[in-house]
């Protein structure tokens, strides 16, 4: 099998028939990969236009050898930041560490960029390939029948629409996540969140402030600032024509229906009160940010329902925190995993396929989740005179060197007579 990497099978040629819910990165990358792979896809998405929303978005290496095997990496290369290495200092100002950062890594690039640009070429390509993307179609329930080997969705308005199974890719408040489990699984407070903004240099005045000026007159930079229980990252991208930040502190305020709000600057300065004036110069430039309360989720006991025709990928199966730097990523490699195991599968074993994909795909999403714990609690419990490579971003071999759909063809066979043999049951979480 491991012949197949990257071929493209010829449309529909598997008889597979797949919706989609939700048209972001989680499910654009499913429909893509499953188009690729011969399946026949439909992507449902709620909201009746695409906006520029969000800021700095990274892929790893993990989703870079993916994307190259789209033949995206030109599109997205040409959309993101070129960051040689990031500036890591204490609260005072004072260096502690020069992590440079490789490129390609483990034969594979990462990318940095406007979480909007990237997104608009992911969707870009699937209107290339032809997958069909229903904007403006809200789901309103989820049904699957089991006798008849088949499951769906039902729209706003009373369309019933019917596949061979449904991929809900519908985020980190997912409406299908209480289908699958069969309850209300509820958010919790991390007790974290982050102010994060995006702006033009230029419009902002970075080159005329000696406190900011840096950001701009080298090409792209990345600094970074860790102080207890706060840090702060700050890249220009695109040559130095855009900044963006994120700054992780603690926080206790009441979860509300929406983890995303406006900010407050005077709250955000108040942050970095004492730190390296450098900060409050960078923070101060953008025009406005976004508060994004940072919330958690237990491990779900599954993203398999319970018929197993219908799943949870990306967001809706494993929200990650910011400092994994993974969810994206993530998010990507589910759905080739789900692709592939379903070309091996076939259409008269998709239970199976989709038991042996969550059996992949779930201790590795959790230690790639935990790591992004690790890094956080690294940062912010440092004393100001730690210093050198404990203080780097993570880069493990295990995680970026890793090839999903390489990996599902090498594992499916042996993860399938396991699941008949011994009945199914997922992995002990680390």
């Amino acid at each position: 099998m491991q012949e197949n990497i990257g071929r493209i099978a010829p449309p529909g040629s598997t008889g597979i028939k797949i919706i989609v819910v939700g048209a972001g990165y989680a499910g654009l990358a499913c429909a893509i990969e499953c188009t690729r792979k011969g399946h026949d896809v439909v992507i449902l998405e709620r909201v009746q236009k695409l906006k520029v929303l969000g800021d700095i978005l990274s892929l790893g290496p993990n989703a870079g050898r993916i994307l190259a095997r789209w033949g995206l990496h030109d599109r997205v290369w040409a959309v993101c930041g070129h960051h040689p290495c990031m500036n890591l200092h204490n609260h005072l100002g004072e260096l502690v560490r020069v992590q440079k950062f490789e490129q390609p890594k483990f034969g594979a690039y990462s990318y940095n960029g406007h979480r909007a640009e990237i997104h608009r070429i992911l969707y870009e390509h699937a209107e290339e390939l032809g997958i069909s993307i229903r904007m403006g179609e809200e789901v309103t329930e989820y049904w699957e029948d089991g006798r008849r080997g088949v499951s769906g969705v039902v729209l706003r308005g009373g369309e019933r629409l019917e596949a061979d199974m449904v991929v809900a890719a519908d985020g980190v408040r997912s409406f299908a996540r209480k289908f699958v489990l069969d309850y209300q699984d509820k958010p919790k407070p991390s007790g974290y969140a982050v102010y994060r903004a995006w702006f033009d240099a230029a419009e902002q005045g970075v080159d005329t402030d000696p406190l900011t000026r840096h950001m701009v007159t080298n090409g792209d930079v990345f600094y970074g600032w860790i102080g207890q229980d706060v840090h702060f990252l700050t890249t220009s991208n695109l040559g130095g024509k855009s900044i963006s930040w994120v700054i992780t502190h603690k926080d206790d305020t009441e979860l509300l229906d929406t983890s995303s709000l406006p900010g407050k600057m005077e709250d955000v300065l108040k942050i970095v009160e004492g730190w390296d004036p450098r900060c409050a110069a960078i923070l101060s430039k953008a025009p406005e940010c976004v508060d994004w309360k940072l919330t958690v989720h237990d491990p779900l006991p599954t993203w398999v329902s319970k018929g197993r025709r219908i799943i949870l990928i990306g967001d809706a199966a494993h929200p990650f925190l910011p400092t994994s730097i993974q969810g994206a990523s993530q998010a990507i490699e589910d759905g080739v995993t789900l692709a592939t195991v379903l070309q091996i599968a076939g259409k008269d074993n998709i239970p199976v396929a989709l038991q042996a994909w969550e059996k992949i795909r779930y201790q590795r999403v959790r230690n790639a989740q935990l790591m992004g714990e690790s890094t956080r609690d690294k940062w912010h419990q440092a004393k100001p005179e730690d210093k050198g490579e404990q203080l780097d971003l993570p880069m493990p071999e295990w995680l970026f060197a890793f090839d999903a759909e390489a990996h599902a063809y090498k594992v499916f066979d042996e993860v399938r007579k396991g699941i008949e043999r011994d009945g199914y049951r997922l992995p002990s979480l680390a």
